[in-house]
């Protein structure tokens, strides 16, 4: 059964696309269907997925404005091994194009609905803010994934961002699900991580991920190189956590491997 997880943060800096990109190509590592959705506006998973954002002939826009299918605007990666609906500044037309539309929070959904059953997992790399875009992403998804790091601002912003799943949630995906919080930029040698840690903990119990993903140089230098630092250099620690990271997930959901997918 396919699970279409947003990853957002209202907060930027916290690694969000970092954990997109890499989560996807842990996923295809251990032989599960994967498409990743590019909605953030500034494209930076899909340069990341090693996609040139500035060189698409179709985008998110085209996809939300109904200018072209899912199949249409959908690239294959490499090396990753996953697929992606790319974006780029055009999606900030299609959110003032869809302004007035009827139906315009419901229009990714839609769009996904022709792919859906190809893929194990979709995730949704979503802006780190409250517009339009945000809402097609968590209107569209089953659940939503947090990235946050462990600091005294990050839990104000936690706050902020669990009100607003709550508001989509009343109004328009009652469906929505907490599918659980990421730690990123993890230093266990900092007494303020740990405290922090420990609230996240006490308060979301289980649905605070036991992997944890540290500060690593590899995970910072791979997008440059455009591709996930399991590619780049698959030793690395970052590459590691997001590699536990996507275990625990499948674990969680208990999905079974396809035999499509490709292995690193």
């Amino acid at each position: 059964m396919t699970r279409v997880i947003a990853v957002t943060n209202q907060k930027g800096g916290v690694g969000k696309t970092t954990t997109c990109v890499n989560l996807a190509a842990s996923l295809v590592a251990i032989k599960r269907r994967v498409l990743l959705v590019d909605m953030d506006p500034q494209g930076n998973a899909t340069m990341g997925s090693g996609v040139d954002k500035n060189a698409l002939e179709l985008s998110g826009y085209d996809l939300l404005t109904k200018r072209a299918t899912a199949d249409e605007v959908l690239v294959k990666t490499d090396p990753a091994g996953f697929d992606l609906l790319p974006g780029n500044g055009d999606l900030t037309a299609a959110e003032v194009e869809l302004m007035n539309e009827i139906g315009r929070e419901h229009r990714l959904r839609l769009a996904l609905s022709d792919v859906r059953d190809n893929y194990d997992y979709i995730l949704i790399d979503c802006p780190p803010s409250l517009n339009l875009l945000t809402v097609n992403s968590l209107s569209a998804a089953d659940s939503v994934l947090i990235p946050m790091q462990c600091e005294y601002y990050a839990l104000e912003g936690l706050a902020a961002l669990m009100n607003t799943v709550e508001q989509i949630k009343e109004t328009v995906n009652p469906q929505l699900e907490m599918e659980g919080i990421l730690r990123t930029m993890y230093d266990p040698r900092n007494s303020l991580t740990l405290d922090v840690s420990g609230q996240l903990r006490e308060y979301f119990g289980d649905k605070v991920y036991r992997a944890v993903i540290p500060r690593n140089v590899r995970l910072a230098e791979a997008p440059s190189y455009g591709m996930p630092a399991l590619n780049y250099d698959k030793a690395s620690k970052g590459a590691i956590a997001y590699l536990a990271m996507a275990g625990e997930m499948v674990r969680r959901h208990g999905t079974k491997k396809t035999s499509s997918a490709v292995a690193v």
